[in-house]
């Protein structure tokens, strides 16, 4: 699978661009601040409905514009799907493929899997749980549908439950009876969401474990542990101990919405301790080990995204990385980069077909093939 063309309108600081870009390796090369990053966040959209910056759709139009669209071609076999994103100010998002509207979004995400590393990437460290959980839901909802109607029905009722308790703090009582409708809706969903994560992390630490071993050089051991309180309770346990906390709080206190992931190098907190080039080399190979996850479960592989990674790595890191993505199991490769002479000896070592795209300050992009 690989996108054929991208083409853009008054999305964030474009006002129309176009692209034809290469089924193997596309390198946009430019200043900070001329759009490189953006085009790849119109490449995510296409993907999975949304940027990957900024949630709220309304920001990513052009400043001085009322709508934004963002279009674009994926090969798929002997297929080929047109994907259509339109963004209106206070106007709910349009989503086609093949001219067709989808009633649910959901039901557009994971029919063109992708893996984006950024330097955003580091708030999984240094943020808190909501970021970890964001980054579970990202990758299970790829592949898992069920996942991703669970998670909806899981959030739905832990807003009216939430709700409940807010509106029962201005009464002498609660309402049991109601009060047990939500819970069981979070115990129906949440034991669901629990194990879908669980059988994840499972399989995914390996393959985390062997990326991070590959590009640090087996310097240090990285470690990534699943945190849930159902590990100790099940659902309906943690409800009724956190009750009297829940009322008194006005929300709900403990469920799945608290998951976390713990990050160590040994037995040292990742955040705490490692320093930035560990810090990153650990968001890499979580990345990656993403990426090697949905292409077994899937048997599609994903589009990878590379924004700006080498910054801060040493050359060792750098060179197993390269040897990493110049591998015959991935697929199409977009990359960012300031440097064109930094870019070229890259390029060089992936051996591959690619494409460079110059964006110039201007918003103005100039393209080059190359064969190797």
């Amino acid at each position: 699978m690989y996108l054929k063309n991208l083409s853009l309108i008054n999305f964030k600081n474009y006002h129309e661009a176009e692209l034809v870009c290469n089924d193997k390796v596309n390198c946009f090369v430019g200043d900070n601040g001329v759009g490189k990053t953006n085009l790849l966040d119109a490449i995510h959209y296409l993907s999975l409905c949304k940027s990957y910056f900024n949630s709220i759709d309304s920001q990513n139009i052009h400043f001085d514009a009322e709508f934004s669209v963002i279009q674009g071609s994926f090969i798929r076999g002997e297929s080929e799907d047109f994907v259509y994103c339109g963004i209106q100010r206070n106007k709910r998002k349009v989503f086609k493929r093949n001219k067709k509207e989808y009633e649910r979004l959901s039901d557009h995400i994971g029919l063109f899997p992708l893996v984006m590393i950024s330097p955003a990437d580091s708030s999984l460290i240094t943020e808190g749980g909501e970021e970890r959980r964001r980054f579970l839901n990202n990758v299970i909802a790829q592949y898992d549908k069920n996942y991703l109607e669970n998670l909806i029905m899981y959030n739905r009722a832990l807003t009216q439950r939430n709700r409940l308790l807010k509106d029962l703090s201005d009464t002498p009582g609660y309402d049991r009876d109601t009060l047990g409708i939500w819970d069981e809706q979070l115990i129906k969903y949440g034991e669901k969401i629990f194990e879908s994560r669980r059988e994840f992390i499972n399989k995914i630490q390996p393959l985390f474990s062997d990326y991070y071993g590959f590009i640090s050089g087996d310097r240090e051991k990285a470690l990534l542990n699943y945190e849930s309180q159902l590990f100790s309770f099940n659902m309906r346990e943690i409800l009724e101990k956190t009750l009297h906390k829940d009322l008194l709080f006005q929300f709900t206190t403990s469920g799945i919405h608290k998951d976390d992931l713990l990050m160590n190098l040994g037995k040292y907190s990742l955040k705490k301790t490692g320093s930035q080039g560990q810090q990153k080399t650990y968001q890499v190979a979580l990345k990656l080990a993403k990426f090697s996850f949905i292409r077994e479960v899937t048997g599609v592989t994903p589009i990878l995204l590379l924004d700006d990674i080498f910054d801060k790595f040493d050359l060792l890191r750098v060179e197993q990385i390269i040897k990493l993505v110049a591998n015959d199991n991935f697929g199409q490769i977009f990359i960012t980069d300031t440097n064109r002479e930094h870019l070229q000896k890259i390029l060089r070592r992936l051996n591959s077909d690619h494409k460079v795209f110059n964006i110039l300050p201007d918003q103005k992009i100039s393209e080059h093939y190359e064969k190797e």
